[in-house]
């Protein structure tokens, strides 16, 4: 056993700074990861089981090009400096979902690419042949560009589901994305309108203006709710809290912020969880009225859907 004396206690003390100096230099030595983020976020509503999966991010220059092109640089900049943002670029995000109803799995909208979101798919447990449908909220590049596959369908054993006036509009516009992805799959598809159910539970809502059939859907299930509302409101700051601020991709504006405006009330009013499409990932929140210059505000799940 060691006695412990005066002498001994000191030459302890006087080692314990290199102790420190070497520890110290070993955690320094542990690599650089990078950047991360996750990929899928999960929760039940009521008994459907809802996934949100990240098919991607990128950085867009010169927001205002994009947001608010209708208000001043001015009120712009006051805004986004109010709310944290950058006026020299933003973040997109791209958020396919997955509702598991119990018998069917259920996709809505199907990403920038094939390649992209079978792996975010993956990522979250699922498969491609395991997608029994597939909703089309509308039909911009980056909710149809995952539907075909090296000439074939991405999800084999899927039948379609979208709305009647979206497909007639793109049916019509001759455009490239619309005939490489869609028409291939048109004898697979159910049409529906405003009020429709794609499965008993889930309900088409007509949100026109950001494209000429764009829908939203409403999911119901033992008492608990939650809507998709897709592009309706593409940021959660310079779209959804501002149904007026124009955005350049919403091909009727007036009709679009009437959407707007009617849509988020309604999901403000039933304190409801929501997902939009390019809200910041994992893309799920609620919705409440605003305050001061804004009508509403994007208020981002804080753990209550964890249960």
């Amino acid at each position: 056993m060691t006695t412990l004396t005066r002498r001994n206690m000191l030459a302890a003390g006087t080692a314990l700074p290199f102790v420190g100096l070497a520890a110290g230099a070993a955690r320094a030595e542990a690599p650089m990861k990078g950047a991360s983020f996750a990929s899928h976020r999960r929760f039940m509503i009521g008994d459907f089981e809802v996934t949100t999966i990240l098919g991607g991010t990128t950085p867009r220059e010169n927001p205002q090009g994009i947001f608010g092109m209708n208000v001043s640089e001015e009120e712009f900049a006051t805004v986004s400096e109010e709310n944290f943002l950058s006026t020299e670029a933003s973040q997109f995000f791209f958020t396919p979902t997955l509702v598991n109803t119990g018998s069917e799995l259920v996709l809505f909208d199907t990403g920038l690419n094939a390649a992209a979101t079978l792996s975010a798919i993956e990522g979250a447990g699922y498969s491609a042949d395991q997608v029994d449908v597939v909703v089309l909220t509308h039909m911009h590049g980056d909710h149809i560009g995952g539907l075909m596959n090296n000439g074939g369908p991405t999800f084999a054993n899927a039948r379609y589901v979208t709305g009647q006036v979206e497909f007639d509009h793109w049916a019509a516009a001759e455009n490239d994305g619309f005939e490489a992805n869609v028409r291939p799959l048109a004898d697979q598809m159910t049409f529906i309108g405003d009020g429709n159910d794609v499965v008993s539970g889930i309900t088409g809502m007509a949100a026109f203006g950001h494209t000429p059939g764009h829908m939203v859907y409403r999911l119901d299930s033992a008492d608990k709710g939650l809507v998709i509302f897709a592009d309706l409101a593409n940021h959660p700051v310079w779209s959804l809290a501002r149904p007026d601020w124009e955005v350049r991709f919403d091909a009727d504006k007036e009709a679009a912020a009437a959407s707007r405006r009617n849509v988020l009330g309604m999901i403000a009013a039933d304190r409801v969880p929501a997902i939009g499409y390019h809200m910041p990932f994992p893309a799920v929140g609620y919705v409440d009225t605003g305050s001061n210059d804004a009508e509403f505000q994007w208020v981002p799940e804080a753990g209550q859907l964890m249960g």
